[in-house]
């Protein structure tokens, strides 16, 4: 264990789950820390980087089996050793999962919005259709209508069509207005988008890190493994909360939005901790070649800079 208890305390509370999400936290890995890296590793580098969550080797093995089957991973076998890698699939899903994570600001938003009319559909497709689309940020104005202000048009028609729907679907795009969130507005977006539970979650997030940020403030020398398991946890919860989160613009956000302090502290704590998990990653991480790659320069450009 950790002598730093808010970090026990994260760590017990991730063993606690029911079932333990081995797999999740094996993406959030390869997204933080092995793909800057080259994006390969050898699995007794995994097993052994996740021992200390509370993992054992087995789950590992059928976690990897399990990625391995939908697509997310890739093997390559050295005589007795395995290399996993992301493939091209996983690779993409992780881009566009942890692009959301690390970015330093959302571009600034011209008050037009997307409406995609889903009157032709039956309810069984409208329902995928809704489903699908509240991933990518869409909310419910009403049962057949679903609205975005933020949203690319090439992911919506690739969307609509796997689904195949795209010639059943009309997609409006409205011109900005005087008023970018007037008060109905900022109502509607409350309803449809659920804030307040989202709200709720961002807490939670501050009240379980906010004491962690505090007791690595407070030592002398941070330790390399303590700052990478910190830091692991750290990007899987905040990963998980902005899968819930559309990402709306400020303006229609309350102006005391907890995902704004939420964000800051996760920048705070990663940029505190990253050079020393570093020194754990590539002490530990390797491949049949080898220690890993160093990372690029991408890398430091997370959260609009680590310097």
């Amino acid at each position: 264990m950790s002598s730093l208890a808010p970090l026990n305390h994260l760590i017990t509370r991730f063993q606690q789950q029911t079932p333990i999400r081995a797999s999740s936290l094996i993406i959030t890995l390869y997204g933080d820390a092995i793909e800057p890296h080259g994006g390969t590793v050898w699995l007794g580098s995994l097993i052994q980087l996740l021992e200390p969550m509370g993992i054992n080797e087995r789950l590992i093995r059928t976690s990897i089996f399990r990625l391995t089957k939908e697509n997310w991973l890739t093997a390559e076998k050295v005589g007795r050793r395995s290399d996993y890698s992301l493939t091209g699939t996983g690779r993409r899903r992780f881009d566009k999962a942890f692009k959301r994570v690390y970015s330093s600001t959302l571009p600034a938003w011209d008050g037009s919005w997307c409406l995609v009319l889903g009157t032709q559909l039956s309810a069984e497709k409208r329902k995928l259709v809704r489903e699908e689309l509240e991933w990518q940020g869409f909310g419910v104005v009403t049962p057949a209508l679903l609205a975005c202000p933020r949203y690319e048009r090439a992911d919506l028609n690739a969307t609509l069509a796997e689904l195949g729907v795209l010639e059943d679907t009309l997609v409006f795009e409205t011109t900005a207005q005087d008023a970018l969130a007037s008060k109905a507005l900022r109502t509607q977006v409350k309803e449809s988008w659920s804030l307040d539970e989202l709200a709720v979650h961002y807490s939670e997030f501050i009240q379980l890190f906010r004491p962690l940020w505090q007791a690595l403030r407070e030592q002398e020398q941070l330790q390399p493994q303590d700052c990478f398991l910190a830091r692991i946890l750290l990007i899987h919860e905040y990963r998980k909360l902005l899968l819930r989160d559309p990402q709306l613009p400020d303006e229609l956000l309350p102006s005391d939005w907890e995902g704004r302090a939420a964000r800051q502290l996760c920048r705070n704590i990663y940029r505190l901790i990253y050079a020393r998990a570093e020194q754990w990653l590539s002490a530990t991480m390797e491949t049949a070649d080898g220690p890993l790659p160093e990372v690029g320069e991408g890398f430091y450009r997370r959260f609009g800079g680590l310097d």
